[in-house]
């Protein structure tokens, strides 16, 4: 270890695993643990500490001296800027490696469970251009690299579109491409800007709230239908039909153009009207026969062909033979209660979000499927002793809670429930590994399967079978 502006830097750390949030994690001579950004697992790096705990260190590569046999090279020329692939310079199948790694490790660390079948993790198809939606940022702040800023040149004009810069909200990475969206989504991205800016159009100040151009969000259905919608800070009725109109021109696969005028210093759309300018207003998206109507508040999986594969194998561990009741908890827009249905007697889908649960009774009856009820309201709330009395009694219970797993009172109505058998779906392993802990007295593991929605990131999903003890 040495010292260097201040700095405490350690030197030759060996790099041997993945940690939380993709970092690498390696240990120093005497044993304490060092999580380094920057770097993956098989480097050996010198790292300088941001951060000392009893217990470990948080660093940041500074200098890689051996390069680890995992690395790759990254596709996209924003990668270490942006902060959206931080895997894209790690092997595809060490990355699959890691994430089955960090699932079963949670469910033996913090969940405390030992016996158990761990399936192979589900890699993804497309480990690029997977993503259905995108959203990008309007802003005259474009951000400098630091060769910009200590060159002291003027660079012009500073409007960018893109991505925040983790960690300063007000900057915006102006992006030249992205392997998250298959094309014309960076055609349509770069033809804006390009017009935006050779009209003398106004790009959003985060700061003063001030401009006329604040976000463009691009989604796809999977027949290669395009919706384009535009949050507006000010309507600038000629500007914007002229805009609208140049990129319907361009672009023949847009299907629906929306808009909305959001003058509120949070960008989020869920409390704006959105005008529909061109089309329906919606796309309209197919999984295994069952149709869902996509409009621009609508939340869908990012990732429909391994939303799909995760759809069929949650399916496969309910096992339906046609007689049971289901429970769906945090049913969303009804996707997997409605993809469930066909096998079951009747589902039962709880949700917080009203607007999710209207789409998912639309979709129900789009779909024909009169055996799916859907109620709204907090979780821990709805889901109570009188609501277990009021309606019979689950067989089989899924469970597909956000990031913060389950609250511990909707953990007691589960047990106080006891379904034969619970599917629980996750997209945070640590969190579903603490949940089963509270039930296993109760519940046997069978089985978990990984499964990879977002290549090129540390994030992982996972499904687990547990049946009554």
């Amino acid at each position: 270890m040495r010292k260097k502006n201040k700095n405490i830097v350690l030197e030759n750390i060996k790099l041997i695993s993945a940690g939380a949030k993709g970092v690498a994690v390696g240990k120093t001579d005497d044993g304490k643990t060092v999580l380094v950004s920057g770097a993956v697992p098989g480097d050996v790096v010198n790292a300088r500490v941001k951060k000392s705990k009893s217990k470990y260190f948080e660093a940041e590569a500074v200098e890689i001296v051996e390069k680890s046999p995992y690395r790759v090279e990254p596709k996209c020329i924003h990668f270490g800027v942006c902060g959206g692939c931080k895997w894209q310079n790690l092997s595809y199948e060490m990355q699959l490696n890691f994430k089955q790694d960090e699932v079963y490790n949670h469910i033996k660390r913090i969940g405390g469970i030992e016996d158990f079948e761990t399936l192979p993790i589900l890699g993804s198809e497309e480990q690029y251009f997977y993503r259905n939606k995108m959203e990008f940022s309007f802003s005259n702040a474009r951000w400098l690299t630091q060769y910009e800023i200590s060159s002291e040149e003027n660079f012009g004009n500073r409007d960018a579109l893109g991505f925040h810069i983790p960690g300063m909200w007000s900057k915006i990475l102006d992006l030249k491409e992205c392997w998250l969206q298959e094309d014309p989504s960076n055609s349509i991205r770069l033809a804006v800007k390009k017009y935006a800016v050779a009209n003398g159009l106004e790009f959003f100040d985060v700061r003063e709230q001030t401009g006329f151009l604040r976000t463009l969000m691009m989604r796809q259905n999977s027949k290669g239908e395009w919706m384009v919608l535009f949050q507006l800070f000010r309507d600038e009725k000629e500007n914007r039909e002229k805009l609208f109109d140049f990129l319907l021109g361009e672009f023949p696969q847009i299907k629906t153009l929306v808009y909305c005028i959001n003058s509120k210093q949070n960008d989020s759309i869920y409390d704006q009207h959105v005008v529909t300018y061109f089309g329906d207003g919606f796309l309209m998206e197919e999984m295994d026969g069952l149709k869902f109507k996509i409009g621009p508040k609508s939340f869908f999986q990012t990732n429909y062909k391994q939303a799909l594969e995760l759809y069929r194998k949650t399916l496969e561990f309910a096992d339906l033979k046609g007689h049971e009741v289901v429970y769906d908890l945090y049913t969303g827009t009804g996707t997997i209660a409605q993809y469930v249905a066909r096998n079951a007697k009747q589902v039962i889908g709880i949700e917080s979000v009203q607007e999710a649960i209207n789409a998912a009774k639309e979709h129900a009856a789009l779909n024909g499927l009169s055996n799916c009820t859907f109620y709204c309201g907090d979780m821990k709330d709805v889901f109570n002793d009188e609501f277990l009395a009021n309606h019979p009694k689950a067989d089989v219970l899924i469970t597909d809670p956000p990031r913060d797993g389950m609250h511990q009172k909707v953990v007691e109505q589960i047990l106080k429930l006891s379904p034969e058998k619970i599917v629980y779906v996750s997209c945070n392993s640590a969190t579903q590994a603490r949940d089963m802990a509270l039930m296993k007295e109760h519940y046997r593991l069978v089985k978990i399967l990984p499964v990879d929605m977002f290549p090129q990131t540390h994030h992982v999903e996972n499904i687990a079978l547990l049946i009554k003890i």
